[in-house]
């Protein structure tokens, strides 16, 4: 029956896509279809995957426009595909991600296997050490803006698979949905598709780093996606890279945000000179002088990443939105269930440099427990000394029920 259809793609292919699909879960696309309502007519949903993609005839959906808070502050768009485009679209990535792997560059850390971004804070970490000044960029607006011409021909350098080329591009094109309107896309990819950051990645190892390679060989960057730094040996050198940066990105149709792009001064104990920008923030850690002790108990003054107050920031609006303290009807061990895969997520991202700056975090999860404590006991209402000792209490006996104590912030008076 393969024979018949113009394109062969085998039906284990849509399988694997499916697995990896339904593993990660995902609300739904414009169409409203839940995984319960999908897996109930599994075999023929995922038949006509295959038929449509086998035929050249599948045309994927309109995507479904949501509205996600920035931790910086204002919204950006996340595009939700339908079910079945996800399925479709993982199809084309698990055959096309082994082309274009190998071809990217060692310092690209953003959504790929075996790359994390503990490991682009790592080695952005060693190098500030090493060189004085670094060079921060932030592109505005990246997925909305990737040129699809641009795209396509890159995409074309490594991929002869017509099949493959023929859905990109239709997945390029896709319209929309946002607040009931349909919006017709003539740039940009929707972030939030499962092929995007693949595509994305593509796209900037061609606008960035081969350029890196070849205007700025003897220095060396890193790049997360769209967030990146370029290590420099002086001020002029940074500014005058800055500059071309900008350029660069115009000429393959985007733009680094003003206010999120500069020059930064890696200062720490033994460089002294005096600069007014001596910090930046790079994946949700910021970068900066820091108190630091060596093995002989001295202390010194380092430049290392810790959490950034817009990430303490985000993570406290989080707590507040739990409401802890309008949950009398809970017992704290139910209380400990809802939130501590959120505490425990947070610890091992912000937590793999300089755990003390999460300090606050707890300090202030903490509080909040009191404040449940001081709302459900009549005896403790308007006593916080009494709510903390009695949180306190209730941590000596059972110091693993929160993530935080485990760690060694239990309630304390004072």
């Amino acid at each position: 029956m393969n024979k018949t259809k113009p394109f062969s793609i085998p039906k284990q292919l849509v399988w694997e896509a499916y697995k990896q699909v339904r593993s990660n879960k995902g609300s739904a696309g414009i169409d409203e279809e839940t995984f319960v309502k999908f897996d109930k007519n599994l075999k023929s949903n995922l038949y006509k995957i295959w038929n449509r993609m086998s035929s050249g005839s599948y045309f994927p959906p309109a995507v479904k426009g949501v509205s996600i808070p920035k931790k910086s502050g204002g919204e950006r768009i996340l595009g939700i595909p339908t079910i079945s485009d996800r399925i479709a679209q993982t199809v084309v990535k698990l055959v096309l991600e082994p082309i274009i792997e190998p071809i990217f560059h060692e310092d690209s850390y953003g959504y790929r296997p075996m790359k994390s971004a503990h490991g682009a804070i790592e080695v952005t970490r060693k190098r500030c050490w090493k060189y004085p000044w670094i060079v921060e960029f932030d592109i505005k607006g990246m997925f909305d803006n990737i040129d699809h011409v641009l795209m396509m021909k890159a995409l074309r350098k490594h991929c002869k698979v017509k099949w493959m080329l023929l859905y990109i591009k239709r997945w390029l094109n896709a319209s929309l949905l946002y607040n009931g309107k349909l919006i017709p896309r003539c740039k940009g990819i929707p972030q939030g598709g499962v092929i995007s950051p693949l595509l994305a990645n593509l796209f900037l190892h061609y606008a960035f780093d081969k350029w890196c390679e070849r205007e700025l060989s003897k220095l060396l960057f890193c790049r997360y996606a769209d967030d990146g730094v370029i290590h420099c040996w002086s001020k002029i050198q940074a500014e005058y890279i800055l500059d071309k940066l900008k350029l660069r990105f115009e000429e393959c149709r985007l733009e680094i945000h003003p206010t999120k792009s500069q020059a930064v001064y890696c200062k720490h104990g033994r460089r002294k000179e005096k600069y007014r920008t001596v910090t930046f923030t790079f994946l949700g850690y910021t970068f900066g002088p820091r108190c630091a002790q060596n093995h002989h108990g001295e202390r010194y003054v380092n430049f290392s990443p810790a959490i950034s107050r817009d990430a303490i920031r985000a993570i406290n609006q989080k707590m507040r939105k739990w409401k802890l303290s309008f949950r009398s009807h809970s017992s704290l061990e139910q209380i400990a269930l809802d939130i501590n895969s959120a505490i425990r997520g947070w610890y091992q991202y912000y937590g793999k440099f300089y755990k003390s700056a999460l300090r606050r975090i707890w300090l202030n999860l903490n509080d909040l427990l009191c404040r449940w404590a001081m709302r459900k006991y009549k005896k403790l209402k308007r006593h916080k000394v009494r709510a903390i000792r009695f949180l306190a209490k209730i941590a000596n006996d059972k110091s693993n029920l929160f993530f935080h104590w485990k760690l060694g912030y239990v309630p304390t008076v004072g």
